[in-house]
């Protein structure tokens, strides 16, 4: 009598990935200063003061800028403290969402 060991066969259906990331977009407005969004961009960004003003002036001169790319609840984060601090200042200061 011969004990054999049953073979079991692994099968993986699922996959492993990466979470979806998206964009954090400052859009332009009137109203608030390139100090403000330069400041802004350094300080909760996380950028150099180099990129901040050249990101400052792409908002100005194009619009709009991206300013981060991350997980959606940061990003979502972003959005609020950019809503929030603007606010908080007397700007208008807008960033949206865009997957990535």
């Amino acid at each position: 009598m011969s004990l054999e060991t049953p073979q079991i066969e692994q099968t993986s259906s699922t996959r492993m990935g990466l979470a979806p990331q998206w964009k954090v977009i400052l859009h332009n407005d009137d109203v608030t200063t390139f100090e403000f969004v330069i400041e802004l961009l350094v300080t909760l960004f996380k950028k150099s003061p180099q990129e901040a003003l050249e990101l400052t002036y792409e908002v100005h001169e194009r619009g709009s800028a991206l300013a981060a790319v991350t997980s959606f609840e940061r990003a979502e984060l972003y959005v609020e403290q950019v809503f929030s601090l603007a606010r908080g200042r007397g700007f208008p200061l807008v960033a949206t969402l865009e997957k990535a």
